[in-house]
């Protein structure tokens, strides 16, 4: 394979950033490399011992200068809608972070250790779409058992981190923390619906005539294409917390039959990419200020229901900006690469 020509779309946001990160300790042979923000400010990053600069994405005047390789975009829905389609239109196979084309039938919606037979073809599209961070990490954590076990129904409650927004929900949450211990009420929320410093919001997304958020949507959406199952019964309630990087989800698995929890956490200790906490007394539970390896998976509290022998309970955390986002997006570019994906027309 040679080495490739690759473009990162919103490459100074906290998800561009950590994907510049993984994309330097990985062995894609890069030959160039060009980073884009909405606004470059004269700014430069280095790169596997280069300065590379970062250029505005506005400044393009020729839509043959978008030309490359891959097209990594992490830059919000608006900015994907119009650039995605210019930069595949030139031969890029675009890897998109947004909601812009998740759902679209000529758009594989892709999680690599779940659903990779999606991509053993180039899409005609030429995007590639990455999901919802609150997706990946709950199917990763089900993939083993939807595939052993029928599954009756999913209700889960979600516990998002600000990053889930980009740096500046980060930002905004620490200095609106900042503002409270001084005695200040603080800036108003910009990137929440109401402020987000010691607190709760039950409030991600724009809600429905029905009440339904858009990110509780998304979850529905998104692991029915995934999994190949349109029908899948799955309902959620989406909650944004004070907390910085990693989201957290309390999900709760109704199953057809009688489940085994010793059968159900061999699944979870053989699934690659999960790390079980099979013992909350001598290995704890994971938390998100306090999780181990951001490329995994962790899941604790795996317990059946008393009152229910059809019914399983389990605490999913994951870190957000890479499970969630950087890291898949790198993770589906090695796959189109290993099934020689990059170049065709």
């Amino acid at each position: 394979m040679r080495d490739l020509d690759i473009s990162i779309v919103g490459a100074t946001g906290a998800v561009g950033t950590a994907l510049i990160q993984l994309l330097e300790e990985s062995e894609i042979a890069i030959d160039r490399l060009r980073l884009f923000a909405s606004s470059s400010g004269a700014r430069q990053l280095q790169f596997r011992d280069q300065t590379y600069p970062v250029e505005a994405l506005r400044d393009i005047r020729n839509i043959g200068d978008t030309k490359t390789d891959i097209a990594f975009f992490s830059a919000g829905d608006d900015v994907s809608a119009v650039w995605g389609a210019r930069f595949a239109s030139q031969g890029a196979l675009v890897i998109d972070n947004s909601n812009a084309f998740r759902m679209e039938p000529d758009v594989p919606l892709v999680v690599p250790q779940v659903n990779s037979c999606s991509l053993t073809v180039r899409p005609l599209s030429g995007i590639v779409a990455n999901p919802n961070c609150s997706t990946i990490q709950l199917v990763r954590a089900l993939r083993p058992l939807i595939a052993t076990f029928g599954v009756h129904q999913v209700i889960l409650t979600t516990y998002q981190a600000a990053s889930g927004v980009g740096q500046r929900g980060i930002n905004e949450l620490e200095d609106g923390a900042e503002a409270w211990l001084e005695g200040s009420t603080g800036p108003a929320a910009e990137s929440f619906p109401v402020p987000l410093a010691f607190n709760v919001i039950p409030h991600i997304g724009e809600f429905s005539r029905e009440g339904v958020a858009l990110e509780e949507r998304k979850l529905v959406q998104e692991s029915r294409k995934i999994f190949g199952i349109p029908h899948l019964q799955l309902t959620a309630t989406c909650v944004r917390v004070p907390v910085k990087t990693g989201h957290s989800e309390a999900v709760y698995v109704e199953f057809d039959d009688h489940v085994r929890l010793e059968q159900v956490r061999e699944l979870l200790a053989n699934e690659p990419g999960v790390r079980l906490y099979a013992d909350e007394t001598r290995d704890g539970y994971p938390t998100p200020r306090y999780l181990g390896d951001p490329a995994d998976v962790h899941v604790g509290r795996v317990r059946v229901n008393p009152e229910n022998p059809r019914g399983l309970w389990m605490w999913v955390v994951a870190d957000n900006i890479q499970v969630g986002a950087a890291l898949n997006a790198l993770l589906i570019a090695q796959l189109a690469i290993a099934n020689n994906l990059i170049g065709e027309s």
